[in-house]
């Protein structure tokens, strides 16, 4: 992705003079893989937009596969949920029916999760013992093999952090594990797009450390939108371009909290405020990029890379003034990894 970074350089083969009917499959794979990702990230957004992701209250990597199969069953995990805070403090006169509809929601994120697990090392496996994959391009992979693993991890650790005393999970936890979840689509975007043999473009230096940085602060606003989710901070200061009546509120306001850096985590206006001016620095750069890209072979992925960001902060504009309904804040989110992954294959593509 990035000089910098080191994301996985895959313009190497998978072996020397490796057929290119072989990268194909290779790439068709993980093409589905970041399919399925991608999948993963909006159905994780529905799981919280419905309030859904604190309804299964144990992890059981293997036995959690399966639902509930009785209504015994069923009334077990629903007396594990009133266990919880946000039973008694937001939903006590929740009833079975409706824990069966959150319980849905949660443990289709989780299966999702555990087939991405297989589609992924599974075909891994195969076409290493078929000799498919080169030792370089071997260890990418097990990398990012291991990303997916961690994700999981994090998963159940932000959802142990809404279980005793909070009714929601803490919004830096799901910052992170969306950060890895974006993280893990970006290498595979730029894996698979390295893949594909093509004449090099032999972008500018500039350009490709534009393209760079832009990335970079995608990444960032990805996160402060994970912390305004977690916030609920879409919920308050429903007004644009002004926020309670100012475009820059009082510094007093955005620093009111204790130690000063908890205000960025924390402090409702300033996760909302900081989640606004990083969009707008998010659009510029695109402008910039497109620009700087005018006269290259990266101009027509760049033109359309901005207009999608444009459409992206008009949804996040419309999803803010009417209060986040379920269809916005999930198109939001669906159309982040969108412009995510199109600025990681714009940039790949630029050598």
């Amino acid at each position: 992705m990035t000089d910098w970074i080191n994301f996985p350089n895959a313009t190497v083969a998978a072996r020397p003079h490796a057929p290119a009917d072989e990268m194909r499959a290779v790439r068709i794979w993980l093409w589905i893989v970041a399919a399925m990702v991608f999948a993963m990230v909006v159905v994780g957004g529905a799981t919280r937009l419905t309030e859904s992701g604190l309804s299964i209250t144990e992890w059981k990597p293997v036995t959690g596969a399966l639902p509930p199969t009785n209504e015994t069953a069923w009334a077990v995990e629903f007396e594990k949920y009133k266990q919880i805070p946000q039973y008694r403090e937001l939903f006590p006169d929740m009833d079975l029916a409706r824990f069966k509809v959150i319980y849905a929601w949660e443990w289709g994120h989780r299966l999702l999760g555990r087939l991405i697990g297989l589609a992924f090392a599974l075909p891994l496996a195969w076409f290493w013992l078929r000799r498919r994959l080169g030792g370089e391009l071997t260890l990418k992979l097990v990398g990012v093999l291991a990303l997916g693993a961690l994700q999981g991890v994090v998963g159940w650790w932000m959802v142990a952090s809404g279980l005793v005393h909070r009714v929601e999970v803490a919004q830096e936890r799901l910052a992170i594990h969306l950060l890895l979840a974006s993280l893990t689509l970006a290498a595979l975007v730029w894996i698979a797009t390295g893949l594909k043999p093509r004449a090099d473009e032999r972008a500018p230096d500039g350009l490709k450390r534009l393209a760079s940085i832009f990335i970079a602060l995608l990444l960032a606003q990805i996160g402060f939108g994970a912390l305004v989710a977690g916030l609920r901070a879409g919920l308050t200061f429903n007004t644009w371009p002004l926020m309670d009546g100012k475009f820059l509120p009082a510094a007093g306001d955005l620093l009111a909290m204790a130690p000063w850096w908890s205000n960025f985590v924390d402090n409702v206006l300033t996760v909302q405020f900081q989640h606004r001016m990083a969009a707008y620095l998010v659009a510029a750069l695109a402008i910039v990029v497109a620009f700087a890209a005018r006269t290259e072979r990266a101009a027509g992925r760049s033109i359309a890379l901005a207009l999608v960001v444009l459409s992206q902060v008009v949804l996040g504009i419309v999803t803010l003034l009417l209060r986040v309904p379920l269809w916005a804040g999930l198109a939001h989110q669906a159309l982040a990894m969108v412009v995510l992954w199109l600025a990681v294959a714009s940039r790949r593509k630029m050598g």
